[in-house]
């Protein structure tokens, strides 16, 4: 059947329609959704900051000038001194006791799990201040220690009372409570390490002991530190304990103090406070910087420090001052 004349043009073939000029478009300002939660919140607490801070400062019952006196008074220096020292041993030795534990924990030796399982479990259980009165009277348990064939005779004696000075009680105190919590981060640290690390190392056919310390520690340590720095701090804060076992650390010398001078009893525990606040403050800062140095090669970017923070945030104020100053 033939088409007709005249017939429709096809719209393939139909001419675009005419263009609608358009308006130009005009710059808006965004405008943020309003929170007023937010700032509810905020408010409040900022005025419960300030009242607690004018508490502080204005309440006599603090006598800050009696802080002041005590602060840096050398018998609370050499307190703080002792419990710096017992706090480094004790560190050094628990870290160094909980690889040994970690690593007989991971062992295939059924002996050395069992025992290591056992000293992790007692050790926790037990509160410290008992294991510290336990050592402090050692000596009426066993009057000497003696080194020689096990159940024959012994070819050097010692005296216990000699050797288990205050300080040497609260060291190895804290130490062996120290170590069951180390042995359970550092197992946690090396179990984190991605088994293929493992069958890497083993197929290269590297020692054991080579793969421990130059590929699964290293990278253990990346969750390792974290943890082991919380441990460390609550440390610190239970070297307060040695005080009841005649070591005048800085605690036991504000408690000597406070019952020296019975009206200075507040200012010396916030003598106390202060002190603290400053050491857990200074390991908190080195555990940031040792975070970030392990954190290389697992994160793209490392974070900023303190510093690079509060230098960009100057920046990006001064370029929001400009902005709106050119508005």
């Amino acid at each position: 059947m033939s088409e007709p004349s005249g017939a429709a043009v096809s719209l393939a073939e139909a001419p675009p329609p005419a263009a609608t000029p358009s308006r130009p478009l005009a710059a808006q300002r965004v405008l943020p959704l309003r929170r007023p939660g937010r700032w509810i919140a905020t408010a409040v607490v900022l005025v419960l900051a300030a009242q607690f801070v004018h508490g502080l400062v204005s309440n006599p019952f603090y006598q800050w000038d009696r802080f002041g006196y005590w602060f840096l008074r050398p018998t609370i220096l050499d307190g703080l001194l002792i419990t710096l020292e017992v706090a480094a041993y004790s560190a050094v030795l628990g870290l160094l006791g909980g690889i040994l534990l970690a690593l007989a924990r991971l062992s295939r030796s059924p002996v050395l799990r069992a025992v290591s399982w056992t000293y992790v479990w007692a050790l926790r259980s037990i509160p410290l201040i008992v294991v510290l009165l336990f050592l402090y009277n050692f000596s009426a348990l066993y009057r000497t220690l003696s080194l020689g064939v096990p159940f024959g005779p012994a070819f050097f004696t010692f005296d216990e009372s000699r050797l288990a000075t205050d300080m040497a009680v609260a060291v190895i105190g804290l130490s062996l409570n120290e170590a069951a919590y180390a042995a359970e981060v550092v197992r946690g640290g090396i179990l984190s390490v991605d088994q293929g690390q493992h069958e890497a190392a083993s197929a290269l056919g590297l020692p054991k002991g080579y793969q421990f310390r130059r590929i699964v520690f290293p990278q253990a340590l990346r969750s390792i530190t974290p943890n082991y720095v919380n441990q460390l701090i609550g440390l610190i804060k239970a070297t307060s304990l040695v005080f009841y076992v005649s070591l005048l650390d800085l605690f036991g010398t504000a408690q000597t103090m406070g019952a020296t001078y019975p009206g200075d009893i507040v200012p010396l525990l916030l003598v106390v406070t202060v002190w603290y606040l400053i050491l857990t403050s200074v390991v908190s800062v080195i555990q940031f910087y040792v975070e970030r140095y392990y954190a290389r090669g697992a994160t793209r970017t490392l974070p900023p420090t303190p510093l690079q923070k509060l230098r960009t945030g100057l920046t990006d104020l001064r370029d929001r001052i400009r902005r709106e100053a050119a508005v």
